[in-house]
């Protein structure tokens, strides 16, 4: 079976240009952070348009900064705060101002809690007075300060708490938090970890109220987890996590009145019993909260406004989908609190503007291509911002166009990944370019005509450190795999040679929306794929149907079946580039981390007779012992679609193994529970197949910390390099 041409993106590779490179790639040098790159720390645009904040820090002596600069001249105003002028803090690492900017929080001290959740020391620092105000003496979570900067809101113990910054005085505006029962105003783990939240109350715009969510987790069921630590005796972590199929947490949501001082539940007249509440934002009129409710299949996605002063709601928005409908950010409300939407309806994501009663006042942007971003909207111009793939799905441009879809307008011009952070009246913005070939480059544009006025910072001196290394270039294509062009890219050894057969390793993730194929800087990965190649290894990324930018119907069709369609696109793409006469049917591997462990560990035991070796790593080994949120979204439960849940999940195929076998995992994993991994290790087992296993103690989902990254990285690399071997044979 024949291929199309591969045509690199980036340019040509000559061997000629590769002589000057001789120095080769180390994983000590990936880990140790040598090919680290510069950038622009919490960047925030300041409302007078005219200036920018960033975050800078002192390695030598760790201190830290929030510098003004100018956005004419990129010249530095002045420094707002610096740590080295505060004797009650050594320093900060993450700043956030308050509406009108008179004061800002900073961020001293953090302990992660789960993925996105933190308990912390915060103060809030009043510019122009310079006073410093500790928020508690506890660690606390997701301080947030009211609208008009008197008043600071935040989570302790499961309860929500209000302090006043006039008069210090602090108020518990809940009561019945209990660990492992009642959470108000944070999320639970699996609205944290699948609804990327962690911040679930907010204030209203005349910082009088405060709605937020309230969980109900008592009858979630809980997971418990060995901590081994280095005390004799072994602690354990308990939480409540809901795997598929089981309870949720209780959800409802609540409003405290700061004035009145009660707290009282509101209600929605839904269609439906079992429910999550993804999103709740109070709109530009103080007593309307807009909430949105979806229900447990999650094919239905409802915007309601609640007025509280009237304690009236109507239901504003629905949106239905025949397998899932997406959460998103991207909700704005206008000065006249009609809003923009993102949504898939037409099959592509696009924006949409609506009346405040929900009346479609018209589709902005339209085509077969993806909205990636929603950047705001420029009331003076009647202009809108976006993100999108318009020149194609492995590409990032940011656009302008008219609220009524007119005059639509490219603001980014080269070839790759481009992202912009808008000054407050979008006269200027800071655009972040990266592509396969240029590491991120930031310059400010003029937002009317998109031209650059001046560059802002680089990294080129990474650029010029990489050109004595021996690097590969990263070739970018589509291969047409069971009727589909697939995005892929290929980095062949730098002494390519076509006349011999090279071993071939693949990577993917290819869960759900994802995109493993972008043309965008390298990540750690890249740089050890670049090592990989120079000992003689070509590394290739196909991403499948069922990963994102391409279209509700490519992204959607493994609905209700996670790991077929996707396994049959790795499995009959290593069939084909196999037929290539420079790789080596006989020597291809695949691996993947989390979803791409379920992927590689089904590749290897359905594909037995096309991989020779996989690598697992955090895999997902059934998808019945993972949380509801996500796994439901894709396949509804285990008791509506036994069969989707197993006979695509490795565990059940563990009969099939030929090959070799490498799984390994964290104990301390609190996503993708290490359960996942020892069930599969008993089941390989009783089928008698030999596999080589390893576990990080006490390490979660990101398997990192100390020389851990090393370790785990040194490991993968002699299990390739016995399975595959290096050195290319001649034809």
């Amino acid at each position: 079976m024949k291929l199309r041409p591969l045509v690199a993106i980036v340019g040509f590779l000559s061997t000629s240009l590769i002589f000057c490179q001789n120095k080769q790639i180390s994983l000590d040098e990936i880990w140790n952070g040598s090919f680290r790159t510069e950038r622009m720390q919490a960047l925030h645009s300041l409302n007078n348009g005219k200036q920018y904040s960033v975050l800078n820090f002192n390695r030598q002596d760790g201190s830290s900064s929030i510098d003004i600069y100018d956005y004419q001249t990129l010249k530095k105003v002045e420094t707002l705060v610096s740590s080295d002028d505060i004797k009650a803090i050594k320093g900060f690492f993450d700043y956030s101002f308050s509406a009108d900017e008179s004061k800002v929080v900073l961020t001293t001290n953090e302990v992660p809690v789960f993925r996105r959740s933190r308990l912390g020391e915060y103060y809030v620092y009043t510019i122009e007075t310079k006073d410093l105000v500790k928020v508690s003496d506890n660690l606390v979570q997701e301080p947030n300060l009211s609208p008009d900067g008197t008043k600071i809101a935040y989570g302790y113990e499961n309860n929500l708490y209000v302090k006043d910054l006039v008069s210090g005085q602090v108020e518990q505006i809940t009561t019945d938090g209990k660990k492992n029962e009642i959470i108000n105003g944070i999320t639970d783990w699996v609205y944290e970890e699948e609804f990327s939240f962690v911040r679930a109350f907010d204030w209203n715009a005349d910082s009088n109220k405060i709605a937020f969510i309230r969980f109900d987790e008592t009858e979630v069921p809980q997971f418990s987890m060995d901590v081994y630590g280095s005390d004799l005796y072994p602690e354990q972590q308990v939480f409540k996590y809901p795997k598929a199929g089981e309870e949720n947490s209780k959800v409802s949501l609540h409003l405290f009145d700061l004035e009145t001082k009660i707290l009282t539940e509101l209600e929605v007249n839904k269609s439906y019993k079992d429910f999550y509440i993804p999103r709740l934002k109070w709109t530009n009129d103080p007593n309307v909260l807009s909430v949105q409710f979806m229900n447990r299949h999650q094919n239905e996605l409802d915007l309601w406004m609640i007025n509280t002063a009237k304690e009236s709601s109507k239901l504003v928005l629905s949106e239905k989908d025949k397998a899932y409908v997406d959460v998103t950010f991207n909700l704005t409300f206008l000065k006249d609190n009609s809003f923009i939407w993102t949504s898939e309806k037409d099959g592509y994501n696009h924006i949409y503007h609506y009346s405040k009663n929900g009346d479609l006042i018209n589709q902005i942007t339209k085509g077969d291509w993806e909205v990636t971003d929603y950047y705001g909207f420029n009331e003076k111009k009647n202009t809108i911002y976006y993100q999108s793939t318009e020149n194609g799905s492995i590409n990032r441009v940011v656009y302008s166009i008219n609220i009524k879809a007119k005059d639509k307008k490219p603001l980014t011009k080269t070839e790759g990944t481009n992202s912009a952070d808008f000054s407050a009246d979008y006269t200027y913005f800071i655009n972040t370019y990266s592509s396969a070939t240029t590491p991120p480059k930031y310059t400010l544009h003029n937002t009317k005509t998109g031209e650059v006025i001046k560059p802002i910072k680089d990294n080129d001196n990474l650029t010029e450190k990489l050109s004595n290394y021996v690097m590969s270039r990263k070739e970018f294509s589509t291969i047409n795999v069971n009727g589909n062009d697939l995005n892929m890219w290929m980095i062949k050894p730098a002494d390519f040679d076509a006349s011999k057969s090279y071993p071939m390793f693949m990577f993917q993730y290819s869960g759900p929306g994802s995109q493993s194929a972008a043309n965008r800087w390298n990540s750690a990965n890249d740089y050890w794929y670049q090592m990989l190649a120079q000992q003689g290894i070509i590394v290739v990324c196909v991403d499948g149907r069922g990963t994102g930018f391409k279209g509700a119907e490519f992204k959607k069709v493994t609905q209700n079946e996670l790991g077929k369609y996707e396994v049959e696109d790795q499995i009959q793409a290593a069939k084909q580039l196999g037929n290539l006469d420079y790789i080596d049917e006989n020597r291809i591997g695949i691996w993947g981390w989390s979803y791409g462990g379920f992927m590689s560990s089904n590749a290897l035991f359905k594909g037995n007779d096309v991989f020779k070796m996989a690598i697992a790593v955090a895999p997902v080994t059934s998808w019945r012992f993972y949380d509801t949120i996500y796994t439901e979204r894709y396949m509804t439960t285990p008791q509506e679609n036994p069969s989707g849940y197993d006979e695509n999940s490795p565990i059940n195929h563990v009969d099939k193994l030929k090959g070799d076998f490498l799984l390994i995992h964290g104990t301390g994993d609190d996503n993708v529970h290490v359960q996942n991994t020892m069930r599969m290790v008993e089941a390989l087992i009783q089928a008698d197949k030999q596999f080589e296993w390893m576990i990080y103690p006490d390490k979660n989902h990101g398997i990192y910390g100390g020389n851990t990254r090393l370790h785990l990285y040194k490991k993968m690399t002699d299990f390739i390099k016995k399975t595959l071997g290096t050195e290319p044979k001649g034809i």
